[in-house]
């Protein structure tokens, strides 16, 4: 399916969706379980508002593979029981911004958000999960490999709003930098107005071993090859 204009959308089945225009807006209704795959072809602003019906289990899996800047607002809302997964791939050779905000309004819904990026410009990534309800789950995880000038912003947020008996907020951010100028910014965040909870966050952002890059070269390979064998393997 090619989508190159506003629209609303029933999903019920998987899909297979390719973006391609200007601004547009986007409205899904998830009412069954599916696996969704986004391929973002040009894109200038996006924005994708999407309610996950009871009991409805689904992935959403993002590429970016556009070659012009985006700005990019998700809204998720999940109601009793549901879960959902958010996937988001990107490297490509353009700035991006990502804001992704997931409400789990109803009981005993679960969400989590994973990014993976190969950063060669500006990528910044704004991603926001709030517990509304009892016994619900939410999970924020984050890898990134940043190269040449590459600059690369994480805001990650974990809110459990009072009342959220039982729910659990969890974050684990890591992000490896290559070259001098490449620069990381990951900023956790738990905000918690419950005590009957669970919440945790993990981070780090490091530099390339220059000791295991000069192992690698010694045995034949090229910088280039260390590059990438290392940051698949990340």
């Amino acid at each position: 399916m090619i989508i190159n204009s506003d629209l609303k959308l029933d999903l019920n089945k998987n899909e297979n969706i390719e973006i391609n225009g200007d601004n547009i807006s986007l409205d899904f209704n998830i009412v069954s379980n599916c696996n969704i795959f986004i391929k973002l072809i040009k894109v200038d602003n996006l924005i994708i508002n999407t309610n996950v019906l009871e009991n409805v289990e689904s992935t959403i899996f993002f590429w970016n593979d556009s070659n012009n800047t985006v700005d990019i607002k998700e809204n998720y809302l999940l109601n009793d029981y549901s879960k959902l997964n958010i996937g988001f791939g990107e490297c490509n050779d353009a700035d991006s911004k990502i804001d992704i905000n997931v409400e789990l309004k109803g009981v005993g819904s679960n969400a989590s958000v994973a990014s993976a990026s190969l950063v060669k410009r500006n990528k910044n990534y704004h991603i926001n999960i709030i517990n509304d309800n009892k016994d619900t789950f939410g999970l924020i995880k984050n890898h990134a490999v940043v190269l040449d000038n590459g600059k690369l912003t994480i805001d990650a947020i974990g809110k459990i709003n009072n009342g959220s008996k039982r729910s659990e907020s969890h974050q684990e951010s890591r992000a490896i930098c290559f070259e001098e100028g490449s620069n990381a910014t990951i900023l956790p965040e738990l905000l918690i107005d419950e005590n009957d909870v669970k919440a945790s966050h993990a981070m780090s952002i490091g530099r390339m071993d220059e000791n295991q890059l000069y192992y690698m070269m010694s045995r034949g390979l090229d910088n280039k090859e260390c590059t990438a064998l290392i940051s698949l393997g990340y």
